[in-house]
């Protein structure tokens, strides 16, 4: 059983709830999701269990234990972390600023969401500090890097998702099972924008290139984060033009140029539009079909290690026809258990409302393993648990869809039992270095110079976003909706009259019609839980509509209208720098167009103080900073200063 053994999740009581992970998060499992996002997540974790042992100082911890499959059964723990402003370690989310969301306000709690791996759950859960220390040194959950999923939102829906690490780092679950693990949950909860920022690699491919060509989207756009923002000044047009740059390059002139130094690649090349259908063209088309016959292929090696049918001799006592008679029902009864792992016993009943004959059933089924009957590849594994014998189906006739079933004579599919996925993740490789990596010199010549430009585009695009639900539309049909938002009156003490943007407007639900009054005071009341900057946010007037107190809402606006509430908070003041995100005032001005903190590395002039990238003032990521710096405007003015008698 894959289980974390953590404090506090040691001694579960009898009977304590264990959610589906497949359908966790799921309209109405556990929860029924309706309202805003604060609203959600403390329904959910009203399903919680909450850690008493768990060392989040400050910060309450909730864990679900999520069922991967019963069998083998095993099972992995989601711990929800509550963040409130006072027990932040960083008061300012970097994550923001870096994404373009530095002039939201500080929220009053974010939500960590921590799925933590076999090596993290070990760091946090079970390090007791040194023998007679006297005190818990257990680092917090939320402090250690490496957990299988690891995502945070603040109270007023947005959110980053701060990691994503499958079996190679120590996870029971692929990257693609925990990203829908977190899409699904997310879309519950109604978030309302989540960023990634990635930097994601397989076997020291940068998986947002690679993607990028095969599929003119990144990895994580499978689940609909796309261009957020770019480093250096890439702008979205930039980056589309990027992707197209590269997948429109000709194959037949770019093999032509590297076939005379790497004939490696000439083969490669040939090998791959053999197993096509159509011509592979361009770039973009040959990775694009590596990376689907990929994923057609089974998973442990190639088809030629499987063997079509079952071999029976002449001297079996059964015919071959009703060897393969029997051996199809069995496929019939794996494909009812909808591909799950069944036990012999189990598959055995199931065949035997069938054939009756209990001796041909037990030949097949010791025949069976690793067989190819029709569409379907059977396989075979002792549970390493029950040590039970068990089967399940993989169907493989998406190998070939235009075909019924999986010939033996067809020449392409003996092409394909020479190709494993080892080979082919090796051909990629190849291709990806020669082709698509900066470094490589043999192409950045003539027609080609623009392959390693465009890569660099692509590369510099780290920050995704995708929007779940926008405005944050609430889905209840009755009742009256309104967004609203707020600004500050303006008063001589606010600081040098800087402007910033409004909040992000909220949805609010009313089920009988208030007065004006009563929405100003629900305005006061969902704003002042949200943002740390406006808990004593007093609403004094509503800019876009001119009504008395005593008015009824329901007679004055139409639903779903947008309204602004000006008011003040004494104790602050809505235009203090110190409640934002970003509170630095520093100016960028960097020659490659960038005029934010952008999250590169950057230094500022000595003399004017200007921030601007390291890269774009020539000095190499390897280099430390030098002590002082002056920049290309400032240097040109020194030199045209009259020398000194």
């Amino acid at each position: 059983m894959s289980q974390f053994d953590l404090i506090g999740c040691k001694k579960r009581k009898k009977g304590e709830r264990v959610f589906r992970f497949k359908t966790f998060g799921e309209q109405g499992y556990p929860a029924d999701f309706n309202g805003s996002f604060r609203e959600n997540v403390v329904a959910l974790l009203e399903f919680g269990h909450l850690e008493s042992n768990m060392k989040c100082t400050g910060m309450l911890c909730w864990s679900f234990q999520l069922e991967l499959h019963r069998h083998p059964p095993a099972h992995v723990f989601l711990f929800v972390v509550e963040e409130p402003f006072e027990a932040a370690t960083h008061r300012h989310c970097n994550h923001c600023k870096y994404v373009g969301w530095g002039h939201h306000m500080i929220c009053n709690k974010k939500y960590h969401f921590v799925m933590p791996s076999k090596e993290t759950g070990a760091v946090f859960g079970n390090y007791e500090g040194p023998p007679d220390s006297g005190k818990d040194e257990r680092r917090s959950i939320v402090g250690v890097e490496g957990h299988a999923l690891h995502g945070v939102i603040h109270s007023n829906g947005f959110g980053h998702l701060l990691c994503v690490n499958g079996p190679e780092m120590g996870s029971d679950l692929a990257g693609r099972h925990i990203m829908d693990f977190w899409d699904r949950l997310c879309t519950g909860l109604r978030a309302r924008k989540v960023s990634i920022y990635d930097i994601s690699q397989k076997r020291g491919m940068d998986l947002r290139l690679l993607h990028g060509v095969a599929y003119s989207k990144p990895w994580f756009g499978r689940w609909g984060y796309g261009f957020g923002r770019g480093s250096f000044g890439v702008t979205q047009p930039m980056y589309q033009k990027a992707i197209d740059a590269i997948q429109g390059m000709p194959l037949c002139l770019l093999i032509h140029h590297l076939g005379s130094s790497n004939h490696e690649i000439s083969i490669i090349f040939s090998r791959y539009q053999t197993l096509s259908d159509h011509s592979l063209e361009t770039v973009g088309n040959l990775f694009h079909f590596m990376l689907e016959l990929k994923s057609r292929l089974p998973k442990e090696t190639c088809l030629d290690s499987y063997i079509p049918g079952i071999s029976v001799e002449t001297t079996c006592r059964w015919s071959p026809k009703r060897v393969e008679m029997a051996a199809k029902v069995i496929v019939e009864a794996l494909r009812k258990a909808e591909f799950r792992w069944v036990s012999r016993q189990e598959v055995r009943d199931a065949a035997r409302a069938y054939i009756g004959d209990t001796g041909l059933l037990d030949f097949v089924l010791k025949s069976l393993g690793n067989h190819i009957i029709g569409n379907y590849l059977v396989r075979r594994s002792l549970n390493p648990v029950t040590k039970v014998l068990e089967y399940c189906l993989q169907d493989i006739s998406t190998v070939f869809p235009n075909h019924e079933g999986l010939a033996m004579n067809d020449s392409k599919l003996k092409a394909l039992y020479q190709i494993t996925r080892i080979q082919l993740m090796k051909d990629v490789f190849i291709l990806y270095y020669n082709i698509l990596k900066e470094q490589n010199q043999t192409v950045a010549t003539g027609t080609f110079s623009a392959i390693p430009v465009a890569a660099r585009v692509i590369l510099d695009t780290k920050y995704l976003i995708k929007e779940y639900c926008g405005e944050q539309s609430l889905d209840i049909k009755e009742g009256l909706k309104l967004y609203c938002t707020v600004v500050s009156r303006k008063n001589d003490e606010d600081n040098d009259g800087i402007e910033k943007a409004l909040p992000p407007f909220e949805c609010i639900v009313f089920k009988d019609s208030p007065t004006i009054s009563e929405l100003k005071l629900e305005v006061e009341r969902n704003f002042r839980e949200i943002y740390w900057g406006l808990r004593s946010f007093c609403v004094e007037s509503i800019v876009n509509l001119n009504a008395m107190g005593s008015d009824l809402v329901l007679g004055l606006v139409e639903a779903g209208s947008k309204f602004l509430f000006e008011g003040n908070d004494g104790r602050i003041g809505i235009n203090n720098e110190g409640i934002y995100e970003s509170n630095e005032n520093r100016i960028v001005d960097c020659p490659c167009g960038t005029k934010d903190d952008d999250g590169e590395r950057m230094i500022s002039c000595d003399i004017c103080e200007v921030w601007q990238h390291t890269w774009c003032a020539q000095i190499p990521n390897n280099e430390e900073i030098p002590n002082i710096f002056l920049c290309n405007r400032c240097e040109q003015e020194i030199a045209h200063f009259p020398s000194l008698p």
